[in-house]
């Protein structure tokens, strides 16, 4: 990535460290299209992870879990179908699916019992062999003893013995995961704890604006596959990336539907795996297209950031593609239709070309600072002396509350209690806030003002 200025160093090897230990042994599954390979993914994590659907190519990138087995931990990386023949956005996946192979320290190969040794099956076979990663084969979807015989067919392949697992059901599950174990090398000692382990950031918007182009040119590596296709990406994608020395996990999200309401299938699911990214992120980066004008759905999403209490930052995409005559104009709508995001540290780049891909991190830093901000209780309490002398409270019905004490409550966001004589109208509530920024700052992070209004004491 030579447009980036220097200082700024890239990891360009996907990484698997936890935050409490060495990289951890990773597995790769594979096989082709629609075997059952995301519903096994689900089985070894123990929880509903990996999106499952019976239609063939839901999953697309290269996407890790934590597993843990009988005491030992390891990295899961699912994967797309397997196929030698895809061509488009299928020969993209089978890409994935090969360099996961490479990365990987051994391959779960899974192959549909029920319908025996395919070409494809034979193909990937191939491949393994080649790579010379240790192999366990599970034969699936073996839900009887009927199937459980002719898994055993499964011999011919030539990769060792056939495990008949069902990974619906669970069955054999325990007996393949022991193979698996036996085939993983052992995990690095732990080391010392990294304080907070690297900050959460999500890359969240809608559907085709160039998330998963941003996350490989961070990543400095096609880490996910990239499409013309609107929702390409499905599964949420985590990615340690070193950035300007500082570790960070990154994660690519499906883009978010209008509704989930009317969304159907993998997408609806989906889309809830981008609400769940939303949560567990310290930071969000809200990718908008600049070749196209703001919509409702890019200001939702944003709102969404904000009422769920995360740092926030604006990257405008495919600013390449605005002519400079355009940008002009544009540059006077954002700041209209921003109005009420005027805190949000705003990058103008270009995720094709890494056009001013310098200026995410400094954003993203900027966004953290102010969403870890913290006022002195007293520096508080002077500040809302003085806008209290300053721009009283109006007096309704007369009476006029009064402000008596103030105190921030949290961070991560900023959040301000206001003990009062009384309730305090909603507008000079944002007067408030408005007036806290002015003063304190809190760049790219919501801030919360509560107000606690002192009850009356009952007449006896």
């Amino acid at each position: 990535m030579s447009d980036l200025p220097t200082g700024y160093e890239y990891d360009a090897e996907p990484s698997h460290d936890r935050d409490d230990q060495g990289p951890l042994p990773v597995l790769a599954i594979v096989g082709r299209p629609n075997v059952g390979k995301s519903t096994l993914v689900n089985r070894i994590i123990g929880r509903r992870e990996a999106v499952v659907e019976d239609t063939p190519g839901v999953t697309r990138d290269r996407v890790s879990y934590d597993a843990d087995w009988a005491g030992r931990a390891f990295t899961v990386v699912d994967t797309g179908g397997w196929d030698p023949d895809a061509v488009g956005m299928a020969a993209l996946v089978a890409a994935q699916a090969e360099v996961a192979i490479h990365a990987a320290d051994a391959v779960l190969f899974v192959v549909d019992a029920t319908v025996g040794i395919t070409d494809a099956d034979e193909a990937v076979v191939r491949v393994l062999r080649k790579s010379g990663k240790p192999v366990v084969l599970a034969a699936n979807k073996v839900d009887d003893q009927r199937v459980e015989a002719e898994a055993m067919n499964l011999w011919s392949l030539g990769i060792g013995e056939p495990f008949p697992i069902s990974a619906m059901h669970g069955r054999g599950t325990g007996d393949m995961l022991d193979a698996v174990l036996a085939a993983l090398p052992e995990a690095p000692p732990e080391r010392d704890a990294e304080i907070g382990g690297p900050r959460r950031v999500a890359i969240v918007g809608k559907p085709n604006v160039g998330k998963s182009s941003l996350l490989n040119k961070v990543a400095k590596e096609d880490r996910v596959v990239v499409s013309d296709v609107s929702g390409t990406t499905v599964d949420p994608v985590d990615e340690l990336i070193t950035l300007a020395g500082r570790q960070w996990r990154f994660i690519d999200t499906a883009g978010i539907r209008r509704k989930v309401k009317n969304v159907q299938g993998h997408e609806y699911y989906a889309s809830l795996r981008t609400n769940s990214a939303i949560e567990r992120a310290e930071v969000v980066v809200v990718v908008i297209d600049a070749s196209e004008p703001m919509t409702e759905q890019d200001l939702r999403i944003m709102n969404t950031v904000e009422e769920a209490g995360k740092a926030l930052v604006i990257a405008y995409n495919k600013w390449d593609l605005v002519d400079e005559d355009r940008r002009y104009y544009l540059e006077r709508e954002i700041d209209r239709d921003l109005v009420q995001f005027r805190w949000a540290p705003r990058v103008n780049i270009s995720a094709l070309t890494g056009r001013h891909m310098e200026k995410l991190v400094p954003a993203i830093e900027a966004a953290l600072d102010g969403w870890q901000t913290r006022v002195p209780t007293g520096q508080l309490n002077a500040f809302l002396g003085r806008l209290v002398a300053a721009h009283p409270h109006p007096v309704r019905s007369g009476k006029q509350p009064k402000i008596l004490f103030g105190t921030q409550a949290s961070t991560m966001p900023p959040t301000f209690a206001l003990f009062t004589s009384g309730q305090i109208e909603s507008s000079y509530q944002r007067f408030i806030e408005r007036r806290l920024r002015e003063d304190f700052g809190f760049v790219g992070s919501p801030v919360h003002v509560q107000v606690r209004a002192r009850q009356k004491k009952a007449k006896r």
